[in-house]
């Protein structure tokens, strides 16, 4: 049987929310990401905003140029996930499986809930008008064969559009003289490299598939079977379990030089990495540290040496790891858990055959707290939840930056 499947995808999500909740912001051109004055880019914005230039992952400072008089804001994450929950909530419940791919993006299995193109019709006008009605918002949807077409029918007709593609057929002739970059994994990088190569439109993919693949290996395989129309991928449910990594990161608004400033603020990465590991039940016994200098320059350092993922020992482990890299200014830090599995399948180590372990580890982050309290005045007793949220995060280190001792 072949598959029908429903990409459904928010118009300008994070923006729309705030304009639903705040009607005065309709119509206005509205940035939502970092402010003007700091570093940052757009998460982003309303579609009053584009028609000056603005999108999405562009440098604010660039967006404030183009649209100086736009409504600038953060984001506030916590009111996404919430709203995100009720739309999954409904979008699933028409599914037989569903695949997230963001706070406001899914695929969904329509084979068999709906069995025929008429019945995949009503399910997505179903969803549409349920979403507007019951959470105030409007979605644009694609329906196709492929999650490749479904994922370009759902932009086809944006905002609040709706779009079909039924055969490989129908996808070709739709996008066979549009841009590369409309094809699925191709960004700016690898246009680039297309183009330079004289290869330009999907129409220059499908004649020269030889030069696709050697110009960009397997990536050039899957690019030129996706142009022919075939994708075979099925949606496949997110599985925390599957995930590779668990991470923290953030960028500084201005440039760091002193590490141990930098050692403070792993501990407060190392919290949330530990929070966010527990949140899904996984063990990590892998630990990497990621660091971009002013420069733009990127380094990694990796250590297999994490014998507990408790806050105490990522921190502990991510301070020797950044002992390791050259100390000049640093624009961005983070931390990851890699080698994850359950916590069931964690192997024990001998410090875990002691009782009083787990007190050690309490202890340990008690005595790191305690110093943060020390140096910076901050007060973490019944707020440590509130540091897992990403402004709070941001908001706290920027505070003891410009604190420091």
């Amino acid at each position: 049987m072949e598959q029908i499947i429903l990409h459904v995808d928010m118009d300008a999500f994070y923006a729309s929310v705030e304009m639903r909740d705040d009607p005065t912001l309709r119509g206005k051109p509205l940035i939502i990401g970092s402010l003007p004055h700091e570093r940052g880019v757009v998460a982003t914005c309303s579609y009053a905003a584009r028609p000056y230039g603005v999108r999405s992952g562009m440098n604010i400072k660039d967006a404030y140029r183009l649209c100086p008089q736009g409504v600038y804001m953060h984001p506030n994450f916590d009111k996404y996930k919430a709203v995100s929950r009720q739309l999954h909530e409904i979008w699933e419940s028409y599914a037989t499986a569903a695949e997230s791919i963001a706070l406001d993006e899914a695929y969904l299995d329509l084979t068999e809930t709906a069995g025929d193109w008429e019945t995949a019709r009503e399910i997505a006008r179903t969803i549409k008008r349920r979403t507007l009605q019951e959470i105030g918002l409007t979605c644009s949807v694609g329906v196709a064969y492929s999650k490749t077409a479904a994922k370009t029918a759902s932009e086809e007709k944006k905002p609040d559009g709706y779009f079909e593609i039924r055969t490989a057929e129908d996808f070709v002739n739709l996008i066979i003289d549009r841009d590369v970059r409309v094809l699925y994994t191709v960004g700016a990088m690898t246009a680039e490299k297309l183009h330079g190569a004289g290869i330009h439109t999907v129409r220059d993919i499908r004649a020269q598939p030889d030069a696709v693949i050697r110009l960009l290996g397997k990536q050039g395989r899957w690019i030129t079977r996706i142009a022919q129309g075939i994708d075979e991928r099925r949606v496949e449910p997110y599985r925390p379990e599957e995930a590779k990594s668990i991470g923290r990161e953030l960028t500084f608004q201005k440039d760091v030089d002193d590490f141990a400033f930098l050692q403070d603020v792993l501990v407060l990465l190392a919290l949330s990495v530990e929070n966010r590991a527990r949140r899904v039940g996984l063990h990590g016994s892998g630990l990497t540290l990621k660091v971009t200098y002013a420069d733009m320059k990127g380094v990694t350092r990796s250590s297999m040496n994490l014998f507990h993922d408790d806050a105490a020992s990522i921190w502990q482990e991510a301070v020797r790891l950044l002992d390791q890299i050259e100390r000049r200014p640093i624009r961005l830090i983070g931390v990851s858990l890699g080698h994850l599995a359950p916590e069931e399948e964690r192997q024990l180590s001998f410090a875990d055959c002691f009782e009083d372990e787990a007190d050690g580890q309490k202890a340990a982050l008690r005595r790191l707290l305690d110093g943060l309290q020390a140096r910076y005045h901050l007060d973490f007793a019944g707020h440590l939840q509130q540091l897992y949220h990403t402004e709070t995060l941001h908001k706290t280190v920027e505070y003891m930056r410009k604190h420091r001792p």
